[in-house]
């Protein structure tokens, strides 16, 4: 679950990392009223979407009046925010953080994950901060530098000190104690709550000496959030693809894609394979959708009509490989999803497992008009076929 920046602050300031003065607001009028409130100019104007590359897309403003301030706002208010993220179409932007400016003499970058390779929490710090630490990563990886931290003994003092001692020229001691304390906390975040991304882009040191998260990046994990109900508050639905929400409310494993093939699929290494293999036979999927091993009826008749909402879908392709999820029951919700809902593009079903024939007879027993695949590769050539003949 992804938080917005004001949200991923919020959070930070719970295990005492400093961060700047803000108020969120959703309009102008309000964006005004909290600027009276806080110390400026300057102030920050900064739009608060699920993407990245928010500056250079024109949505984080340093405005030194209340009348620019005012105008700023209407401005990312009234238009999509287009990112390097976002894609062409862009996100509408309901929610603005309007902070105090603050006296900048370096920017650093802090996160922490998960390293894959080692399962353990993993640091990583640059002193090339405000920049994408992918591009910085490519380009100087001399700048990145990692501490994994043994979750049995959790965080020692030294991991801050082998990273705050490489920066280049060496901040006072203050600054260095504030830089670790930072360190040590943010950890203690990102196990607090669950997080499997904390990014702190830029993390600054003031002209006063002083650490500060100017921007804050938050991802908590949803196999986790049992654990943190109070926060499934913060889940903005707004920011979210209509579809995305639909199908996050059914508990299916839904991601639109740019295609026009809908894919409903049993398991997410058959559903991979099977975006794969639509590409290899020439066309392009609409969707992630893994209805999984324990799905119901219901469920299955849910995903069909979240495939069907989609208006760039010309072709639907249902890949089923019966184990915990009997072929007779995917049969039986599909039906359900077609008597509600007039299937008015081409329908190729492969089927193979756990009561396949009880299956395939309950289709062919329909009025539902499909063609059966005999394998993966005759769905994606039959699928792609109907696509092309569009």
């Amino acid at each position: 679950m992804k938080l917005h920046e004001y949200q991923a602050k919020d959070l930070l300031k719970q295990t005492g990392i400093p961060v700047p003065n803000g108020k969120p607001v959703t309009s102008v009028d309000e964006a005004v009223a909290a600027a009276k409130t806080l110390n400026g100019p300057p102030w920050v104007v900064k739009a608060q979407i699920h993407a990245g590359g928010r500056g250079k897309g024109g949505g984080v403003k340093v405005v030194q009046s209340l009348d620019e301030l005012a105008k700023t706002a209407k401005t990312i208010l009234e238009r999509p925010l287009v990112t390097k993220q976002t894609g062409p179409s862009g996100e509408k932007v309901n929610w603005l953080l309007i902070e105090e400016g603050a006296a900048i003499d370096r920017e650093l970058y802090l996160a922490m994950v998960i390293d894959r390779a080692t399962g353990k929490p993993v640091m990583i710090f640059s002193q090339a901060g405000g920049m994408d630490i992918e591009e910085v990563a490519a380009k100087s990886p001399a700048l990145v530098l990692k501490q994994l931290i043994d979750p049995e003994r959790g965080w020692m003092a030294y991991h801050g000190r082998n990273l705050a001692y490489q920066l280049n020229p060496l901040p006072n001691s203050q600054t260095i104690t504030e830089l670790t304390r930072m360190m040590e906390r943010a950890f203690q975040t990102f196990l607090k709550f669950d997080c499997s991304l904390l990014e702190m882009n830029p993390l600054v040191i003031t002209k006063q000496g002083h650490v500060l998260a100017i921007d804050a990046k938050v991802t908590i994990d949803d196999n986790a959030l049992f654990r943190h109900k109070e926060l499934l508050a913060l889940d903005d639905l707004a920011a979210k693809d209509p579809l995305d929400a639909k199908a996050q409310k059914y508990n299916l494993n839904y991601i639109r894609l740019d295609g026009n093939i809908g894919a409903m699929v049993n398991g997410a290494g058959l559903a991979m394979a099977t975006m794969d293999i639509i590409k290899l036979a020439g066309a392009s999927p609409a969707n992630f959708l893994d209805v999984g091993g324990g799905a119901d009826e219901e469920m299955i008749a849910k995903g069909f009509e979240i495939i069907l909402e989609d208006k760039n879908v010309k072709a639907i392709l249902i890949n089923i490989f019966g184990g915990i999820l009997r072929c007779d029951v995917l049969a039986k919700g599909v039906l359900a999803a077609a008597q509600k809902n007039a299937i008015q593009v081409p329908l190729i079903i492969r089927l193979e497992g756990t009561n396949v024939e009880e299956g395939r007879r309950i289709l062919e027993n329909s009025p539902l008009k499909f063609q059966v695949a005999k394998d993966m590769t005759e769905a994606a050539e039959l699928v792609t076929k109907q696509v092309a003949s569009k």
